[in-house]
């Protein structure tokens, strides 16, 4: 008789510091922060309660010296951009709502008058920032507006005759919504309003303008209305803000990009107003690099309360007497160990996003286009690492069943208070059509010396490349396969990544084409062709963003030397890989990229890798690193596996004494009816 191959063994503290990444110490030390009980809120708390224990949290995040990483050094800080956002994200585990008002406070608010701001501005407010001495609103958002940031209607009117901008609300669908801080604690907010001066409207630019007293009065002209309850985060004082002809000095134009002199001439180092539009806006991309790590701690930790209670939970009898575990059933474990796989890929994916951000702010690789990369990659990855942190959060909930729904054990309260993830900082299909935009430029950028014959010889050979994919290629796969499982495994094994990029390619082009077939006519056409294009658009920016995942995981599989750990990633690489083409497998069947054989295959062998990973799924939950400080919830302390215990105790004893009742199905069985 042969011995059976051992199985291999995940090197957990290996997995772990590779998760940790490159800001390990920055990432422990939120942790340590959020396993404090001065910064959790008790369930159930009243909203007017938690609001105020959050603030008074904050002031605990200064004594700690917990935010002030990103600041220049010169003002106590660190200059440590990734390392602050890193140690941000671990906060989703103390109280979501704390994490996001200090990312009011200190990530918008401050972030604003340090990135939009000279020295001047960095020298006169940021102290106060940073103690807290001054809490701020970041006032961009409208009623009438949202995400349009560039279509503002709050007004900036400089008057040159008292050296003063007059803010301005115009109409109601122009007040400032959705703000943290403007119901009750802002003294302060950066407004984005439209600059006018000589009668010249300079597009939006930012202003600092108190709107409270210290005691909490509302300065003369400024109006708010609180937002009041809402569907998570309640412990942030959300509400609207509005201006009557507020008055404030030139100098709180927050002047990095556009300046104002006294006597109203504008200037700007940056010609464009588009380009230096948006160079201002850029600059506050770290909110969604901040979302996006904070949405993949948030599926971290469903899965390690729901995975490692699948183990303890049991339900139903099995083969052998005893009732079966919840992850002995082929579909718990579906539900679940994919949704880990995507886990791993989006956590590294946001580690190379987070690095890129420090690579720009920092300055050591900040270049236009550097800037304008990072746009993209946050604008891909946010939206994806939120939709699955809400749809992993609700899967994890239903499948601890009615234990999942008591608050106490969190999974309800993180999929409320992550709720708003998927428009906060950018509605997420805007923020994918975005990328999408980007994906048409970088295609016609292939083209853009290329003449009349150039083009129409790629669509042709474009059309006959779809012909040979949906007839040959299909014909081809099937004899290579001659009906085997294992073969058309290994070749989809080998060909995930041109798969992937395939879609992304294909997809790209023939939206691309679409509408170079109208680049001729007017306006309306135009845009009416754009309509019709744009969820094709939209999907294909999806699909990049998941090819980006997968080669994030990928290059991080590259840095893994032990040989047990590579192949049990590999693994988990692979069910993310093949899981991505089994969701599409409607459009590689229908394009013809793989033949029906090979469609089963991906499907028999997504299930077989479902098994293999789940085997390894309590040593990959375990590298997560997240003791029960950290979760806080009654099914992820083992408690279940104690109940389980004392049962079968129980049961055992009852039989050895002769008490145990026999079951009436027994008792027939006995006598033959």
């Amino acid at each position: 008789m042969g011995t059976q191959k051992p199985q291999p063994r995940l090197n957990i503290d290996l997995v772990s510091d590779a998760l940790l990444g490159r800001w390990k110490q920055e990432r422990l030390e939120g942790r340590e922060i959020a396993a404090d009980p001065r910064f959790h809120t008790p369930q159930g708390t009243p909203m007017s309660e938690h609001r105020e224990r959050v603030l008074e949290q904050l002031s605990g995040l200064v004594e700690k010296g917990a935010i002030q990483r990103a600041f220049p050094v010169a003002l106590g800080g660190g200059h440590n951009h990734g390392g602050n956002i890193a140690a941000f994200h671990e906060l989703v585990y103390a109280d979501p709502s704390l994490q996001i008002k200090s990312g009011v406070q200190w990530g918008l608010f401050g972030g604003a008058i340090l990135h939009l701001g000279t020295s001047y501005h960095h020298e006169k407010y940021l102290p106060d920032v940073i103690s807290l001495k001054m809490p701020g609103a970041f006032a961009m958002t409208e009623i009438g507006h949202g995400s349009d940031v560039d279509k503002v209607a709050t007004t900036a009117t400089y008057d040159e005759a008292t050296e003063e901008f007059v803010i301005h609300t115009p109409h109601r669908s122009a007040w400032k919504e959705f703000l943290g801080n403007a119901a009750l604690h802002g003294q302060a907010a950066v407004v984005f309003a439209q600059l006018i001066t000589k009668n010249v409207n300079h597009g939006v630019h930012a202003f600092y303008v108190p709107i409270r007293t210290p005691e909490g009065e509302l300065l003369p002209g400024v109006g708010s209305e609180d937002d009041g309850v809402k569907g998570g985060l309640n412990g942030i004082d959300n509400g609207r803000l509005h201006f009557t002809n507020v008055r404030i000095p030139r100098t709180n134009l927050l002047n990095r990009y556009g300046d104002v002199a006294a006597d109203g001439t504008y200037s700007s180092p940056i010609e464009s107003p588009g380009r230096r539009f948006f160079t201002m806006i850029g600059t506050l991309v770290q909110g969604r690099v901040s979302l996006d790590g904070s949405a993949v701690n948030a599926m971290k930790a469903a899965l390690a309360i729901a995975i490692p209670y699948g183990f303890e939970r049991r339900q139903f009898s099995g083969p052998n007497g005893e009732e079966t575990k919840l992850m002995d059933y082929g579909l718990h474990r579906r539900r679940l160990i994919p949704r880990l796989a995507e886990t791993y890929a989006m956590a590294f994916a946001s580690e190379q996003l987070l690095t890129l951000f420090d690579t720009v702010f920092s300055g050591k690789g900040d270049t236009p286009e550097t800037r304008e990369d990072l746009e993209t990659l946050a604008a891909a990855l946010k939206p994806l690492s939120t939709w699955a942190a809400l749809d992993t959060l609700q899967e994890a909930r239903e499948a601890t069943g009615g234990a999942g729904f008591i608050a106490k054990n969190r999974l309800t309260g993180w999929r409320a208070d992550l709720d708003i993830y998927a428009t906060f900082e950018g509605d997420n299909n805007i923020l994918l059509q975005l990328v999408g935009k980007r994906l048409l430029k970088d295609y016609a950028a292939q083209f853009k010396n290329a003449d009349a014959a150039t083009l129409a010889k790629a669509a042709v050979g474009q059309v006959g490349e779809r012909m040979r994919r949906v007839g040959l290629r299909q014909v081809g796969q099937s004899i290579a396969d001659l009906g085997q499982v294992s073969r058309s495994v290994d070749s989809l094994k080998d060909d995930q990544h041109a798969l992937l990029a395939d879609r992304v390619e294909t997809m790209v082009a023939e939206v691309a084409q679409a509408l170079n077939g109208v680049r001729k006519e007017s306006p309306s056409v135009q845009n009416a062709e754009f309509n019709r294009q744009q969820v094709r658009l939209i999907e294909a920016a999806r699909a990049h963003a998941e090819l980006l995942q997968w080669e994030a995981f990928t290059e991080a599989l590259d840095e893994i030397t032990d040989p047990d750990t590579k192949q049990v990633l590999t693994w988990v690489r692979d069910l993310f890989g093949l899981g991505l083409i089994e969701k599409h497998l409607d459009w590689y069947l229908i394009t013809g990229r793989l033949s029906g054989k090979r469609a089963q295959a991906v499907t028999a062998y997504v299930d077989r890798l479902i098994d293999r990973v789940t085997d390894h799924s309590l040593d990959l939950i375990a590298a997560f690193g997240l003791d029960n400080s950290l979760l806080r919830a009654d099914i992820a302390s083992g408690i279940e596996a104690e109940r389980q215990e004392e049962t079968r105790a129980y049961i055992a004893e009852q039989k050895a004494a002769g008490t145990w009742p026999v079951h009436e199905k027994e008792l027939r069985k006995r006598n033959g009816k």
